[in-house]
């Protein structure tokens, strides 16, 4: 198959990074890339979905993922996944032989393991530059979901209509379910039992990363899971922090240990990001070296300097967060050019454990099965957003009255950064504005 051929079946179905920001997966493909990653690390403690979807699937996954090595003529295809994942290693070591330029490369249980960053490092050696992109050493990277969602594209002709969600945590039935897309969060968890907390917090992502939503928002394309909170919860009380308190703390009680440096991913990787320098420069209002600020741009918001390493619980991710959308909206750019140092040799004793980073954020006991049920969950009503990807949004071609069909294309890519959406259930097209299109079953 040729790239542009490809690049237009993947761009029409809607397939973008199931995760993350939602990259168009069309946009990846490119003959620069020498080698292509399967991003099976989960990343985020108590994911498991990627693992399950991989195990299930292991046949198709793999024949596409080879597929788009071919396409793209790069030499070698490789398969990042915690060895820890035992059961889809061994699945995926049935169908290996068949695929000579595949190779499955074993991870260690740390985090952030699935930071496509560290990912290329572990499996490749190589280091992408601060500010940089994969392709520009060489690799282009896919989670399993995205590659999944290109098989059903390619061979069975059908779009990204749906998602699999894991819930877990404060619910009586841990599961991992395929929904509608622009189902709702509250419709999501009704699928896991009974929630076993009073005021539950909907905790959208993984705990590192994700961020307190609502039950009446929508499911989108990169929605990997819901973990159900108590409201007093360590995780939701960090995220309801203000940063004008955060500054203050800092200032108040920062020891200048350097441990949120010491263990930064991106630091040990040799990339100039440098939380305590920042912290010492942020909380004193000292601005004669404006470096710690502008290099805020190369923080990956990992939060491991935030979650794991201060012993003073400040908040480094969250000021660096607000440093850089303050940058970006001033319209300073990162810094341009700058190359990485040498890997640090003391990298490898400053991984975090994940059983460890579970431990200290209180969830251990979260650490359960759930189970994948791919019966697909019925729902009255979606509201599909037409940003679900990084890009322009798609644009509507329906109108209110309409009626439409589930897999129906009901936003057109457009031009530039842009994919396809598709109509999630059948029904009557009632709203339709910029931001999203709302379709209710007759």
């Amino acid at each position: 198959m040729e790239i542009k051929e490809l690049q237009k079946i993947l761009q029409e179905n809607g397939v973008v990074g199931a995760g993350g920001a939602g990259f168009p997966t069309y946009a990846k493909l490119t003959d620069k890339a020498d080698t292509i990653l399967m991003n099976c690390a989960e990343c985020e403690p108590l994911l498991k979905l990627h693992r399950q979807l991989l195990e299930k699937h292991a046949y198709e996954i793999m024949k596409t993922f080879e597929l788009v090595r071919q396409t793209v003529d790069a030499g070698e295809a490789i398969i990042g996944i915690k060895k820890s994942y035992v059961q889809t290693v061994n699945a995926l070591k049935q169908h290996i032989e068949e695929f000579p330029h595949m190779r499955i490369h074993l991870l260690e249980e740390v985090y952030p393991m699935g930071d496509e960053v560290v990912l290329i490092y572990e499996a490749t050696g190589r280091v992408v530059r601060p500010g940089g992109l994969p392709i520009e050493q060489g690799v282009a990277v896919f989670n399993v979901e995205t590659i999944y969602n290109a098989y059903r594209a390619i061979e069975k002709q059908k779009p990204v209509t749906d998602k699999y969600v894991s819930v877990v945590a404060e619910v009586s039935k841990p599961v991992t379910v395929r929904v509608p897309l622009g189902c709702t969060l509250d419709e999501v968890v009704a699928q896991a039992g009974n929630v076993t907390v009073k005021d539950p917090v909907y905790f959208v992502g993984g705990p590192m990363m994700g961020r307190i939503g609502s039950g009446s928002e929508p499911v989108t394309k990169t929605t990997n899971a819901i973990l159900v909170l108590p409201k007093d919860h360590t995780i939701v009380t960090k995220k309801q922090r203000t940063s004008s308190i955060d500054l203050k703390r800092a200032a108040s009680i920062c020891c200048q240990c350097y441990t949120c440096t010491d263990l930064c991913p991106r630091n040990n990787l040799g990339h100039p990001i440098n939380p305590a320098l920042f912290m010492r420069a942020a909380s004193n209002q000292d601005f004669r070296d404006l470096n710690p600020y502008l290099d805020a741009a190369f923080c990956s918001s990992c939060g491991v300097c935030e979650m794991y390493s201060c012993p003073q619980s400040l908040a480094p991710r969250s000021l660096l967060a607000d440093m850089k959308g303050g940058l970006r909206k001033a319209g300073v750019r990162p810094p341009q050019g700058v190359q990485p140092k040498p890997v640090q040799e003391s990298r490898e004793y400053r991984k975090v454990p994940e059983e460890r980073l579970m431990a200290r954020l209180s969830l251990t006991k979260y650490d359960k099965d759930a189970p994948m049920d791919e019966t697909l969950v019925a729902v009255p009503k979606v509201t599909i957003n037409l940003s679900q990807h990084i890009g322009a949004p798609a644009q509507a071609i329906v109108k209110v009255g309409d009626q439409v069909t589930r897999g129906q294309m009901i936003a057109q890519p457009a031009n530039g950064l842009s994919v396809a959406i598709h109509a999630t259930i059948c029904g009557k097209v009632t709203e339709v504005t910029d931001r999203h299109i709302v379709i209710a079953k007759n």
